[in-house]
């Protein structure tokens, strides 16, 4: 892997990798993201070029990129605190923070650009604030000030799906905002199963993560509470008639499962249980997801 040198505070050299700099970007983060946004593209009324299509999915990952670079420059201090964190690149000295920064701007500035020139502005707009949201907002004020800030700025992994259905369709449209308040809701139950098991990092770096705020047993309750709500908005497309029978039965299964996967946890607790929780959380979503764009074309063979 090609490496380049520079300096530390120290005036010692460092050497960062691509590899490096490509996990600036959170592509595991990215991969979902970038799915969310393609499917609200691909169910939006009409239709796009299918090279204005790449150039949608490519903004929005470089987008989601751009918010991640920002997040690990700014959160480098408690970064370097918690365990999980400590390797990645920043705290690791392994990058200088000036040029993830620099990278990050970047990226925010050349993904709406290229977004609204090529395919609309309402996309670039909607991308633009999503960037800001998730950098600003999120990483900056809220995660530091209050146990609420994955609920809120859950908002910002959320807007993708919005993101690709605006870069075909701008007019008003229920579906999109269906998807958005799915991908809302299951932030919170997703994210507290990794904050329960990760529980003496945040505590360490002083987040205020509702179980360092409120104890494990009022965040495996709101775990349950939240799921409960995801799950029943994800059966509204198919009770107004958006979706059909195949997503219906998959939606409900698979709201099943994890309904009984947070009932665990609410009632036993264990760490392995919190994790098998979140990771089923993200098979969840995509699969979700998935079940939208097969419900789509499935229905279309019939028609």
């Amino acid at each position: 892997m090609t490496a380049y040198a520079h300096s530390d505070a120290g005036g010692s050299s460092v050497e960062s990798s691509i590899a490096d700099y490509l996990s600036l970007l959170k592509p595991g983060v990215m991969v979902l993201v970038v799915f969310t946004g393609m499917v609200g593209m691909l169910m939006a009324p009409g239709s796009l070029h299918p090279f204005l299509q790449a150039i949608t999915v490519i903004c929005i990952a470089l987008g989601s990129g751009a918010g991640a670079a920002i997040n690990m420059w700014y959160d480098r201090d408690i970064d370097g605190i918690m365990s999980r964190t400590q390797k990645r690149a920043l705290p690791a000295g392994r990058i200088v923070p000036d040029d993830v920064l620099a990278l990050g701007i970047f990226l925010s500035i050349g993904s709406v650009t290229v977004m609204g020139l090529a395919v609309g502005w309402a996309a670039a707009g909607l991308l633009a604030f999503a960037i800001l949201f998730y950098a600003c907002f999120y990483t900056m004020w809220l995660k530091r000030r209050t146990p609420q800030n994955i609920v809120i700025g859950g908002a910002a992994g959320a807007f993708p799906a919005m993101i690709g259905w605006l870069a075909v369709d701008t007019s008003f449209a229920w579906d999109p905002l269906l998807y958005f308040l799915i991908v809302f809701l299951w932030t919170p139950p997703h994210f507290w199963a990794l904050a329960l098991h990760r529980h003496d990092d945040y505590k360490a770096a002083n987040v205020p993560m509702l179980p360092v705020t409120a104890g494990a047993n009022a965040t495996r309750q709101s775990i349950l509470i939240y799921s409960l709500a995801m799950i029943g908005v994800s059966l509204l497309p198919s009770i107004i008639g958006q979706s059909g029978w195949v997503y219906a039965a998959g939606a409900t299964l698979l709201g099943g499962e994890f309904l009984r996967r947070a009932w665990i946890v609410y009632a036993e607790g264990e760490p392995g249980q919190c994790m098998r929780l979140f990771g089923f959380s993200i098979l969840y979503l995509f699969m979700l997801f998935s079940l939208l764009l097969i419900d789509k074309y499935s229905s279309m063979q019939f028609v």
